[in-house]
């Protein structure tokens, strides 16, 4: 199950505002991708952190809170880590405007 941790913009091309979320998910997406794929080497596991939990980023609009999701990259073990890593991934930065503390 997905839950919105966090919601920013960000300006493409210095102009458009654009939303990124950052999504913490109750397993490794990567992993169930590899998986469902039959990709994965039998000693290979979820990358999660000790609650249980990823966080991924999601950039591109048009996504909303319960629908299928798909990330824009790999997964990190807190939301502050998605946050810094999505602050670096654009030009000028991310606004936050929604930060749950779960």
């Amino acid at each position: 199950m997905e839950q919105v941790v966090a919601v920013g913009e960000w300006l493409y091309d210095g102009t458009a505002p654009t939303p990124v979320f950052v999504v913490r998910l109750d397993y490794d997406f990567w992993h169930a991708i590899g998986e469902a794929d039959g990709d994965m080497a039998p000693d290979e596991r979820p990358s999660l952190n000790s609650d249980g939990h990823a966080y991924y980023i999601r950039f591109k609009p048009g996504w909303s809170e319960g629908e299928s999701f798909w990330p824009d990259g790999q997964g990190y073990m807190t939301m502050d880590d998605a946050k810094r890593a999505a602050e670096q991934q654009v030009d000028g930065g991310v606004r936050w405007r929604k930060a749950n503390r779960v």
